[in-house]
């Protein structure tokens, strides 16, 4: 009952993000105002907000004007609820003493700021600023309130120095056309939220999947070589396969040479 309840949290959560990323869009305020059809404008009811199934009652368009809704609605709210059953999950059997619930509520929070980072930045290629500061700000005060020699003793802040720099010297180096901006301060947030060596970890799997990716849609010419991709949502995968995966991939990678 406990996972369930947290899943329907997360769906609820993913509700509210979809209209962060809309006003974000909209250049809009997300703390006043209802939400309201983004086609016709009309206000919606309780009834049309329910995460996920008011999508399948209304077969996936507006009650009032009948037009089509984006399925980033009920995207966004399973793979926020499905986010937080993990994170809960996780955190739950890796952490039996009494600090789990503050780990957890901290994952829960910065996974909020993530899911808006990937959907922001793969509809407009663009990692908001506004958001990417406040979850590095947030992620610097959790590693420096629950012990500020973490940063460097489990190389929290090395890391976070390490990845930034090295996107730095992509960007300089091929002068905005292979990397952005925003890819440096995300994978500042990177070595913040994970440390040495899961921070690497996350990048390398990042390129590998966005590698496969970018080929595959080559090969079945939906881009072309000189094509941009949105790498945000390759490094926020890369953040969450390092999180419950690194230490089994780090451990395999290590035995293969004994180490």
């Amino acid at each position: 009952m406990l996972n369930l309840f947290v899943f329907l949290f997360g769906l609820a959560i993913g509700s509210f993000l979809n209209c962060v990323i809309y006003r974000l869009e909209k250049k809009q305020s997300f703390l006043k105002g209802r939400s309201y059809c983004p086609h016709c404008k009309h206000i919606l009811s309780w009834q049309d907000l329910i995460p996920v199934f008011s999508f399948l009652i209304l077969r996936g368009k507006c009650r009032y004007c009948r037009k089509k809704i984006s399925l980033q609605y009920p995207l966004v709210e399973l793979a926020t609820g499905s986010l937080f059953l993990l994170i809960f999950i996780y955190f739950n059997n890796l952490l039996v003493t009494r600090y789990w619930l503050l780990v957890t509520g901290y994952w829960l929070l910065i996974t909020s700021f993530l899911i808006i980072i990937f959907v922001y930045d793969l509809k407009h290629y663009i990692i908001p600023d506004k958001v990417i500061y406040l979850a590095i700000a947030i992620a610097f005060l959790y590693n420096l309130i629950t012990g500020y020699w973490l940063l460097v003793t489990n190389n929290y802040l090395p890391a976070a120095f390490g990845a930034a720099g090295f996107f730095l010297f992509i960007v300089l180096v091929s002068r905005g056309k292979w990397m952005g901006v925003g890819d440096i301060k995300l994978a500042f947030l990177i070595g913040f939220l994970l440390g040495w060596p899961k921070a690497l970890l996350a990048l390398f799997l990042a390129f590998l999947i966005g590698a496969i990716i970018g080929l595959g849609l080559i090969i079945l010419k939906k881009k072309t070589i000189k094509s941009e991709l949105p790498f945000g949502p390759f490094l926020i995968t890369g953040i969450y396969l390092a999180l419950f995966f690194g230490e089994k991939i780090i451990s395999w990678y290590f035995g293969l040479f004994n180490i």
